[in-house]
């Protein structure tokens, strides 16, 4: 058994991949930068881990004159963009919070159950449309603070290389 993997992973030889389902797009600059690097490392390091790669869809954010209205177009056109993965996590401030540790096991039970690919969906500014909730399979939050979308896309790519870090057995993480 290779890196880790039981046989229902390591038996379809393809790794998991991540998308990053974003509504709103992140300008040039060091927010886009940072979260490019961490993507960067998170694909190289998971590669030999049957991770990745960390592929973003940005989505436009609704035009609609309501914020019930722009949760429900940002929401149907996030579940079109997620396609076929049924494997989601909805990044909501009211979810369930987990250690980076908790994290990477999350990861890895999903790689490991032979899951082809696992969407991470940030909402837009008014929150997720209730089209997403069923969908999911867990509400993760980041922490109880609120934070800037382009902020959270860094901090939940430097967490994805963490958890490869932690699967690998890299010393990056020292919890």
């Amino acid at each position: 058994m290779c890196c880790g993997l039981n046989s229902a992973a390591a038996g379809r030889g393809l790794p998991m991949r991540i998308d990053l389902v974003a509504i709103g797009k992140l300008k040039d600059g060091p927010e886009r930068e940072l979260y490019a690097r961490y993507a960067e490392r998170f694909t190289a390091l998971g590669r030999g881990h049957a991770l990745g790669p960390l592929k973003l869809v940005e989505l436009p954010e609704s035009r609609s004159s309501n914020a019930a209205e722009r949760k429900t177009d940002e929401a149907a056109r996030a579940l079109k963009a997620v396609g076929a993965t049924r494997r989601i996590i909805l990044l909501d401030e009211r979810g369930k919070s987990l250690t980076s540790q908790g994290f990477a096991d999350l990861i890895r039970r999903e790689r490991d159950s032979g899951a082809e690919a696992l969407a991470l969906v940030i909402g837009g500014p008014d929150g997720h449309g209730e089209a997403m909730r069923p969908a999911a399979m867990l509400e993760l939050s980041l922490g109880a603070m609120t934070m800037a979308h382009g902020l959270a896309r860094v901090v939940l790519a430097e967490q994805l290389y963490r958890a490869a870090t932690i699967i690998a057995g890299h010393p990056y993480h020292r919890a």
